[in-house]
């Protein structure tokens, strides 16, 4: 029999039992609608986690520490070098310029970027203002290694240049300001030469102030992170500055930096970079642990919401294979007569199994739409009603309550066939097994 010979004869035999299809493929319908209204619920839930995930942008970066040895401890004392490159501060294996050589030898890292905080006290002036701000020197001539979003400027950094996140001009104040005036507005920073005024103390007690004049070049866009607050300059200007406030040279390779800025090649090897930095005696850490921890919870949630969804499809297929054993009952004869003009087993097997597909279809395609119409009135009410939380509360407004993947429609519908299918197989041997004569005399 040829195929499409085939397709006609499986949709004339449906076609003569529409009403007996339909209440069958009512419950193929319940069980793949539920599939895709819940798996998209799943969906939407890890979307809506995973953006409100605030300062995580970058999943290929890696923030390294100092880490500790086996021997424990943190006290100051006689700074020795091992063998691996990093210096030990009596239990402290710390991050020297050995250890960047040490780092770039891992297989995936595509950078590393030594960081050191500013340890003297510091204040911005910008005419009659002042602010304050986090100043952190970076081992990079160009910022845009961070892969930070620039909202105006430049992201290279020469010599007294900065950078700043887009939450420093609002640290600004007069100090001036008397009761009753209005604050002043935040300054465009960009492009204008600010004071860093450095301070520190002798040991009787006097303070002593250093001014650095500092030109602003580039104004970070926000990414509600640690950039947000933080003024970037060299590494060269920040260890100068802390150089001058403690009155001694920095040895990196006895005292070390604060911290490095692996940047992994891709981030399907960020976790085993990580592995081997802490294997090494660091501290590292990156932001894809916790996203993965977060897709992996939400896998299983999906799984389990699927898992769900499919009880009703197993109803469904009880409801199929009951179906196709009657419709064996009522045309036994009918079986005979093709066998006894030639059909073959093949054939008649093919007939019935094509027909419980055929429920199996009709039933997942009607679900796949009424689920994807279900997840669209979902995601109007939630908007709605998380609408109203934030006017009420003053909060941020979420996501979508269900996504639907273009792959889900087509999962949906293929595994609907195949519990039509898998239903209808008993019955089609019943059936492909018959005796012409014996199926013949049937009454």
């Amino acid at each position: 029999m040829h195929f499409w010979d085939l397709v006609k004869l499986i949709m004339e035999n449906l076609g003569r039992r529409k009403g007996r299809v339909a209440l069958t493929a009512v419950g193929v319908v319940i069980g793949t609608a539920a599939v895709v209204v819940l798996v998209s619920l799943g969906l939407g839930l890890q979307k809506s986690a995973t953006s409100q995930l605030y300062g995580i942008s970058d999943l290929t970066r890696v923030e390294v520490y100092p880490g500790m040895n086996d021997s424990g401890g943190m006290a100051v004392g006689k700074v020795v070098m091992n063998g691996g490159g990093g210096g030990t501060d009596q239990g402290m294996n710390l991050l020297t310029p050995q250890t960047i050589t040490d780092i770039q030898a891992i297989p995936g890292v595509k950078a590393v970027i030594p960081v050191d905080y500013m340890w003297a006290g510091g204040m911005l002036k910008y005419g009659k203002l002042e602010g304050w701000a986090q100043i952190l020197g970076v081992g990079v001539e160009d910022l845009a290694a961070f892969n930070y979003p620039l909202q105006g400027g430049t992201t290279v950094l020469e010599r007294n240049t900065a950078i700043i996140g887009s939450w420093i001009p609002n640290n600004f104040y007069d100090p001036k300001l008397r009761p009753g005036q209005d604050p002043p507005a935040p300054p465009d920073l960009l492009g204008q030469r600010v004071i860093l005024v450095l301070s520190k103390y002798t040991s009787d007690g006097q303070e002593i102030r250093k001014n650095i004049t500092v030109t602003i070049v580039g104004v970070l866009a926000e990414t509600r992170g640690e950039a947000d607050g933080t003024v970037y300059v060299r590494l060269d200007d920040a260890t100068a500055w802390n150089e001058w406030s403690r009155g001694t040279r920095i040895n990196r390779y006895r005292e070390g930096y604060s911290r490095f800025i692996v940047q992994a090649e891709d981030t399907d090897v960020v976790l085993d970079v990580v592995d081997q930095i802490n294997a090494m005696g660091y501290m590292a850490y990156t932001p894809q642990e916790y996203v993965s921890s977060i897709n992996s919870f939400f896998t299983t949630l999906q799984i389990i919401f699927g898992g769900i969804g499919a009880i009703s499809l197993l109803v469904a297929a009880i409801g199929i294979a009951n179906t196709m054993t009657m419709s064996i009952l009522e045309r036994t004869r009918e079986i005979g007569l093709m066998k006894a003009i030639g059909a073959t087993n093949k054939d008649v097997l093919s007939i019935f199994l094509g027909e419980a597909a055929g429920i199996g279809f009709i039933g997942g395609l009607g679900g796949t739409v009424i689920g994807w119409l279900g997840g669209q009135v979902l995601n109007v009410v939630a908007s709605a009603y998380l609408a109203q939380q934030a006017a009420s509360g003053g909060g941020m407004m979420g996501g979508l309550a269900a996504v639907t993947p273009p792959w889900l429609p087509l999962f949906a519908i293929i595994f609907a066939v195949l519990v039509g299918l898998l239903s209808g197989l008993y019955p089609a041997l019943r059936a492909a097994n018959l005796e012409p004569v014996i199926a013949l005399k049937y009454e």
